[in-house]
């Protein structure tokens, strides 16, 4: 059991201190004063399993100290369907997780949400970076806290075959060319992409536009404010070519499922030395089997690109209160602070965008590294094809999936690819 002496935290008066953080849903906990006893809170979420379980073990610490009882549901992967109706209804909970910021916003907009109370507010203030707080923000109210987060500026690579070719981390664009040719002299492909279906390709642009272009930018071009042919996407694309349009990639990459990326690079008889994707590779290749996260199986943040700062994209999940008592205040407060991410980060599957979570708690080295580099990260943005429509962004076949796979064919046409891919966002996002 992992043990933390915690800061003193004020949620809606009650003070949640010098709490035993449990490394399991349940496990003992301290007796709090009881100010919400006989008050039952109804919180939703998509977890299930393992997840579902260390998220009940945080909502315990919450009820231990203010007597509430809390009522939690899975709502799966039906969450905008599920919490939609039950606002119709009449009937939602007073605390839902999710993990579409598209989803808040249209909460929000529909006057479902309840802003965040001061003190919410204000843990929020104190814990998250700036980028994190405008994801929560809809129209100058701030409605959520980012309670999980994923960071997909995370590129894996076999520590056997770098060690062979004399490769390393890189710090910049430019050097990771170089690595990828060293592994490439050493008889390997330089990095394997598995790209059938086009969302890994549109994770590679967004990480190379917003080191070239910047946030307002990306956020500019998320919202087509600015067209896809844009010198900004000819810079990013033309970057990306000038990986793509060499042998340094496996062949076959527009044909290779993303999930057959794993074994070519950390398989018992791998053929590329490394793969771009996000942190939940590490998931991947524990369940091939062949490879150790954290021994023969790194990773190195996705590099620089023109002296860019660091960067991540990523995803995560938001806490957004349907109703404004003094209990489902007073959570919302608690789930802004360290303390309620501490009582699942020892358990491994959390990465908390929370920046004063004591990372020394993760469970081991790689996944401490991938939340210091979430949460060091000088600029977070959303993965963009998220934000999208999804006729646009999130459809098999069409738009910007099924562009990035015919500019991975030909990436030499790079004019041709932002005409496609204006003509595609202009359709989706209506004129």
């Amino acid at each position: 059991m992992h043990r933390t002496a915690l800061r003193t935290a004020t949620v809606s008066g009650v003070a949640i201190a010098g709490l035993v953080l449990a490394g399991c849903a349940g496990d003992g906990g301290t007796s709090g004063g009881g100010e919400f006893s006989g008050t039952t809170l109804q919180v939703s979420a998509t977890w299930s399993g393992a997840e579902q379980e260390n998220f009940e073990g945080v909502l315990d610490v919450f009820a231990q100290e203010t007597g509430a009882s809390i009522e939690y549901s899975s709502f799966g992967d039906n969450g905008a369907t599920t919490l939609n109706t039950q606002v119709e209804g009449g009937n939602p909970p007073d605390v839902a997780v999710v993990g579409q910021p598209a989803l808040l916003q249209q909460l929000a907009s529909d006057g479902a949400l309840v802003p965040l109370g001061d003190d919410a507010a204000a843990n929020v203030a104190d814990n998250y970076a700036q980028d994190w707080v405008d994801l929560g923000t809809v129209d100058g109210e701030l409605y959520g806290v980012w309670f999980k987060a994923a960071n997909k500026s995370t590129v894996w690579y076999n520590a056997d075959i770098y060690d062979e070719a004399g490769a390393e981390a890189p710090e910049d664009w430019d050097g990771f060319l170089e690595q990828l040719q060293l592994v490439s002299d050493a008889g390997y492909y330089g990095i394997s992409i598995g790209a059938d279906v086009g969302w890994p390709l549109t994770d590679w642009f967004e990480n190379v536009y917003l080191r070239t272009a910047g946030g307002d930018m990306y956020d500019q071009l998320t919202n087509h404010e600015i067209p896809w042919t844009d010198p900004s996407v000819t810079e990013a694309l033309d970057t990306l070519a000038t990986l793509w349009g060499t042998d340094l990639v496996q062949p076959g990459a527009d044909q290779r499922t993303f999930p057959d990326t794993i074994p070519a690079v950390f398989g018992a008889n791998p053929e590329a030395g490394t793969v771009y994707e996000g942190d939940f590779v590490a998931g991947n290749i524990a369940t091939d089997g062949n490879s150790v996260v954290g021994e023969n199986a790194l990773f190195y943040d996705f590099p620089s690109i023109n002296g860019s700062e660091p960067a991540v994209v990523g995803g995560g999940d938001v806490a957004i209160a349907f109703n404004d008592d003094e209990a489902t205040q007073a959570l919302m407060a608690f789930l802004a602070t360290p303390e309620a991410a501490e009582a699942w980060v020892p358990n491994g599957g959390l990465t908390s965008p929370n920046q004063n979570v004591d990372t020394s708690l993760y469970p081991d080295e790689t996944s401490q590294q991938i939340a210091e580099a979430l949460v060091g990260a000088e600029t977070f943005r959303f993965d963009m094809s998220d934000l999208t429509p999804s006729a646009f962004g999130g459809t098999v076949g069409q738009g910007f999936w099924q562009i990035m796979i015919e500019f991975l064919q030909n990436p030499s046409d790079v004019a041709g690819a932002q005409q496609k891919l204006e003509d595609a966002a202009a359709a989706a996002y209506g004129g």
